[in-house]
């Protein structure tokens, strides 16, 4: 497995680039099987910035016609470890009222984040709320939430690229590494 060494940690791949992209097809037609009509989906920012992107380049190839907005929420702040409050950092602009909602994340780990984004757009009026997780780490779940669109099952690990980070570090890096010396 390859290692990269950066300003002194070593990052180890978890899930490489060629693995990431054809997960996110398959995710893709996917959705593309659901009755997602009147879509909107929306990144939770920052963290899922590069999955997103990626999958919504796949979902246009699978078909769907979609808009999309950004939320942007946060429960970390610098820490490795979430505080348990979620904030609204940067709100949608879109009227969710009676559409098809996806949720896009990086990670499901307690899933705070991702419940309070989904029960925030059923209070809106959203038609359905479905959620989209490149990873889904299930050991440290705080709440009873299932993904419906899962990349990967994701050991009890720390990971950081792909848009996820460390103290805003490591999100450039184009696969999901595990920061072997933090």
């Amino acid at each position: 497995m390859k290692t990269d060494k950066m300003n002194a940690h070593s990052i180890r791949v978890l899930f490489d680039e060629k693995t990431i992209a054809a997960r996110i097809s398959e995710i893709s037609q996917e959705m593309a099987g659901a009755d997602l009509d009147d879509l909107l989906v929306i990144p939770i920012l920052k963290g899922s910035f590069v999955f997103a992107a990626d999958l919504l380049r796949a979902m246009h190839r699978a078909g769907l016609v979609l808009e999309v907005d950004f939320l942007s929420l946060s429960s970390y702040r610098a820490a490795t470890i979430s505080s348990g409050q979620v904030e609204i950092v940067r709100d949608v602009e879109s009227d969710v009222s009676g559409r098809s909602v996806v949720l896009v994340d990086d990670i499901l780990e307690s899933g705070r984040t991702l419940a309070f984004a989904k029960d925030l757009m059923a209070a809106r009026g959203a038609k359905t709320v479905s959620t989209c997780v490149l990873l889904n780490k299930p050991g440290k779940l705080a709440t009873e939430l299932a993904a419906d669109f899962v990349g990967f099952e994701c050991p009890d690990l720390f990971v950081v690229g792909y848009g996820m980070d460390m103290a805003h570090s490591f999100r450039e890096l184009p696969y999901v590494g595990v920061v072997e010396n933090p």
